[in-house]
């Protein structure tokens, strides 16, 4: 199962994409979508709209999984955080993708172990998961994290499928 993460963001978009075989993960690629901060709101989402279309066409991922936003006192930068979150969850959807969505806890909790992590744990982790990992930036250790969680997640459900098929 190939998995894309994304870490929504309007001036930088993360992405990550891995391979998962049962417990095993490797590193498939890596990479940070910009946005000009000077362009138009519609220039720049149109710039990350592009941006992650050619990696889901060039990845062709099997899933994918967005960080949900969290609300913060800036009204503004939330409704704009959104607008980008919004390219995070379309592009996948019109690739054709199922889309999970995790709360940066629930992402910290399955990654590191613990749901108050701070970000340099993150990224340690997502190294030791996935060793030999060059990793672009904050915002692409983020979105392997992402991945990771999903691809956690995937495979529970995956257990529970089987477990309860079994039980009849």
């Amino acid at each position: 199962m190939r998995v894309i993460g994304i870490d929504p963001g309007l001036r930088n978009l993360g992405w990550g994409v891995i391979d998962v075989d049962g417990v095993r993960m490797r590193h498939v690629g890596n990479g940070i979508c910009h946005s000009d901060p000077k362009g138009t709101l519609a220039a720049r989402l149109l710039a990350l709209h592009t941006g992650l279309s050619a990696v889901v066409a060039r990845f062709a991922p099997d899933t994918a999984a967005v960080e949900q936003t969290f609300v913060n006192k800036d009204a503004v930068a939330t409704l704009k955080l959104g607008s980008a979150r919004g390219i995070a969850l379309l592009v996948p959807a019109q690739a054709g993708l199922e889309v999970g969505e995790y709360a940066p806890n629930a992402v910290k909790k399955a990654v590191v172990g613990v749901g108050k992590a701070a970000k340099e744990q993150v990224d340690h982790m997502v190294r030791m998961q996935l060793p030999g990992v060059q990793i672009e930036g904050p915002d692409a250790a983020d979105a392997l994290a992402i991945a990771i969680c999903h691809a956690f997640h995937c495979q529970s459900a995956r257990q529970l499928a089987i477990a309860g098929g079994g039980a009849r």
